[in-house]
């Protein structure tokens, strides 16, 4: 960054005001984001891929006629039009210099810019000129040569706000200006404007500022301003800023405002000071908070909460940050360089490495999934910390729950399942009253009826990510819609599978209302939004399909093998069965009962 990105705007300088008959110095106190509006482009931060291309572009003489400048708000998008309209019509201190990327500042043109006063760079805000009325002065004033600069430069802001007829109105002259105009536009909202428009213009998309980069440049503004803010101060700052300059000035500003004086006459910005005026939770106390979740510490999470809430934390804000909490431990499960933050102290960066090696990769997927829910009922609420604790109590409560795909490998298996614990802290012995490993014929090992066990984990369904098509399908006769999951079995050619869409071709006797039920019965037991697409070909043989082609190929196999094909030469009429399919069919179970054979009366000769 250069020293100058932090030297005043000397037109935003206190100037000279007429009182009594006298003049007096002017008072007025301007704020950071004015008083250190960049002048250059050596002075912007974090847009060196735009700058860089700026200056190859007025080196070679190849200057767009038209310019589209996007990005987030307080980024500085008005103040790079300014500055490249500078460029355009400075002269230089000898008055012989031609266009350049960096502006003198001191010849008339650059003077009467920064001023506001240049008769030939008029600025218009699209906000509150959108008809076709006020292009139309456009059109009109761009068929004059300029009064005295090089060019007649239009800067239109929030360009995206004209109306369609007002845009229309703009295109002819945007394709072919005459030589001597210019257009500059901003937009917080690129997509709002029509391609036609873009298409006529060079677009940048200014970025957002990154963290390290914005904390250097406040800490070097705060040091023109006589302060001596703490480095967490400074990362809060930039935080809230979410890359804004304006913004990130701004909150110094306030914080400046909020800091105590020392007394050597410097202002002191203290990180906790700072956290109280933005309303912003500890992160340390958020760490704190969802670690008494994951461990299913129900109580002491509500304590928690109930203390920041006391502490002035907005409980909206309290969620958001356990939000960003989740994926940040995701992404360093995943991306271990993803402690990388600049903003975080050490022992944060520490504590959420722990925490990420600590925690599967289910839980914290399924942790960000109930956090989403639980902020959008919080903000809905008309009590938000109620709808806070409610999210509390259910993550806790599913912090030791297993996963659809855990519990199906356990039916797999045949082993028991765990009952339902009891919220921590209520003394419960669960609620499952004992064992969960079901009678019958129907729970043997791997069979189709293994999935009609007791429910146990119903309540952890509404949590949880499914991760393929037959979890589904599982999931539906756990549920014990039979006719869902046959449905499923026989209807659906899938195209594809994610958590949330499903694709698939239905066959010619699928009901009509399949795709439909599917979504309300999967959003009911999963707790997320599903897409269900419905295709006209492609797709995957149906499960019955996939099953009898792969029976097929067994009782071919099984007839190849010399014993087999001895017995089907002495027994011309015989079968070959499903053992197992057959005995779930026994009509009574049993054994020794004079009725014990299979249900068709045939197969008593066997």
């Amino acid at each position: 960054m250069s020293d100058d990105a932090v030297t005043p705007d000397p037109q935003e300088e206190p100037g000279l005001a007429l009182e009594g008959g006298a003049m007096r110095e002017e008072s007025a106190y301007r704020v950071l984001a004015r008083k250190y509006r960049p002048q250059t482009f050596d002075d912007l931060i974090g847009q060196d891929a735009m700058v860089r291309t700026l200056r190859n572009a007025f080196d070679a003489g190849r200057i767009a006629h038209a310019f589209m400048l996007t990005g987030v708000r307080g980024i500085g998008k008005t103040t790079t039009a300014r500055i490249i309209a500078r460029g355009l019509n400075c002269i230089g201190p000898d008055g012989n210099g031609g266009p350049t990327i960096s502006p003198c500042g001191t010849c008339e043109h650059c003077t009467a810019i920064a001023e506001s006063r240049s008769v030939d760079v008029l600025e218009m805000d699209a906000a509150s000129r959108t008809g076709i009325d006020d292009v139309r002065e456009i059109i009109e004033g761009a068929r004059y040569t300029p009064v005295s600069a090089r060019y007649k430069i239009y800067i239109i802001d929030e360009v995206h706000m004209l109306s369609k007829a007002a845009f229309n109105g703009l295109l002819k002259t945007l394709e072919e200006p005459p030589a001597h105009v210019k257009f500059i536009f901003a937009t917080t909202e690129i997509r709002k404007v029509p391609v036609t428009v873009l298409s006529r213009c060079q677009r940048f998309d200014l970025k957002r500022i990154e963290a390290e980069a914005l904390i250097e440049y406040l800490q070097a503004i705060a040091e023109k301003e006589g302060a001596a803010p703490e480095r967490g101060a400074l990362g809060l700052i930039a935080r809230a800023a979410e890359g804004s300059a304006r913004d990130a000035l701004s909150l110094l500003d306030q914080a400046l405002a909020h800091g105590a004086k020392a007394e050597d006459g410097t202002t002191l910005v203290a990180e906790d000071e700072v956290r109280d005026m933005l309303g912003l939770a500890d992160r340390a106390r958020v760490l704190d908070l969802l670690n008494l979740v994951m461990e299913g510490d129900t109580a002491g999470a509500l304590k928690e909460l109930g203390d920041q809430y006391e502490r002035g934390a907005d409980p909206i804000v309290v969620l958001n940050d356990l939000l960003d909490l989740a994926h940040w431990l995701t992404r360093l499960k995943i991306v271990p360089e993803a402690d990388d933050d600049a903003t975080l102290p050490p022992e944060e960066i520490g504590r959420g490495k722990e925490m990420a090696d600590r925690l599967p990769i289910n839980v914290l997927t399924r942790t960000w999934q109930m956090l989403l829910k639980t902020l959008k009922e919080a903000k809905d609420a008309p009590r938000p910390l109620a709808a806070a604790e409610m999210g509390i109590i259910r993550l806790a409560y599913a912090a030791k729950l297993k996963t659809p795909d855990e519990v199906i490998r356990m039916l797999e298996t045949d082993a028991p399942l765990p009952d339902m614990p009891d919220p921590p802290g209520t003394g419960g012995s669960g609620s499952g009253g004992g064992s969960n490993t079901p009678s019958g014929s129907g729970a043997r090992s791997g069979g189709p009826r293994a999935a009609a066990k007791p429910q146990p984990v119903a309540e952890a369904q509404s949590m949880v990510m499914l991760r393929t098509y037959k979890e589904v399908v599982a999931l539906a006769e756990q549920h014990r819609d039979i006719r869902l999951k046959t449905e499923l079995e026989d209807y659906v050619h899938l195209i594809s599978f994610e958590m949330g869409r499903i694709e698939f071709r239905p066959a010619p006797r699928a009901p009509g209302d399949l795709a439909g039920r599917l979504k309300t019965q999967l959003e009911g037991w999963t707790g997320a939004s599903w897409a269900i697409s419905i295709a006209k070909e492609g797709g995957a043989p149906t499960i019955r399909e996939a099953r009898e082609d792969e029976w097929a190929k067994a009782v071919t196999a099984a007839k190849n093998d010399p014993l087999v094909a001895a017995a089907f030469e002495a027994f011309p009429d015989a079968q070959v069965v499903d053992i197992f399919e057959a005995q779930d069919d026994f009509t009574s179970p049993a054994p020794g009962n004079p009725e014990f054979a299979l249900g068709d009366d045939d197969d008593e000769d066997l």
